[in-house]
């Protein structure tokens, strides 16, 4: 398991691997995101979804900042739960032949990466605290209440979907 080989043997070096993994969920979360703009037959779920995308860039932005501060550089981690994430939300599109199912699997999609993030972004926010990093508390909870703003988001757009979805042949 890649935690116990990185020699993570104090708070400070857990953070900084978290940071750097959190750093490459939100990059591949860049990758991801005109995927699903393309895929999304639904205006409101197009527009969330390319608010989102800009969010991310700066979230991308705020990570490097708290690195390059914590660590001296900003070199992502390889976060291999959004890869798996990401896997299986493609796979959900691809399978999904209505548009509204589609569009419910896009919904679906988009917030179980939402929950990963807010789980994780909420645990590095902590250990900021404990670490004394108070700008880096700053700047991670302004990102936690932006990724908790699109899930409540999705979540209104899917109350809205999931009726048209639930009606496919």
């Amino acid at each position: 398991m890649k935690v116990f080989s990185a020699n993570l043997d104090n708070l400070r070096k857990l953070y900084i691997n978290q940071l750097q993994m959190l750093l490459s969920t939100e990059q591949q979360i860049t990758e991801a995101l005109p995927k699903m703009i393309e895929k999304s037959s639904d205006t409101q779920l197009k527009q969330a979804f390319q608010s989102h995308l800009q969010e991310t860039e700066m979230h991308v932005q705020r990570l490097e900042q708290i690195l390059n501060q914590a660590a001296g550089d900003a070199k992502p981690v390889k976060c291999k739960v959004m890869a798996a994430l990401a896997i299986e939300g493609e796979d959900a599109v691809k399978d999904a032949a209505d548009d509204a199912v589609r569009d419910a699997a896009l919904i679906s999609a988009g917030q179980r990466v939402e929950h990963y993030e807010i789980a994780v972004y909420g645990a590095v926010r902590r250990w900021a605290q404990l670490l004394g990093e108070t700008s880096h508390v700053e700047l991670l909870d302004k990102t936690i209440k932006e990724e908790g703003h699109a899930d409540h988001l999705l979540t209104e757009i899917a109350d809205r979907v999931n009726p048209y979805a639930q009606k496919a042949a």
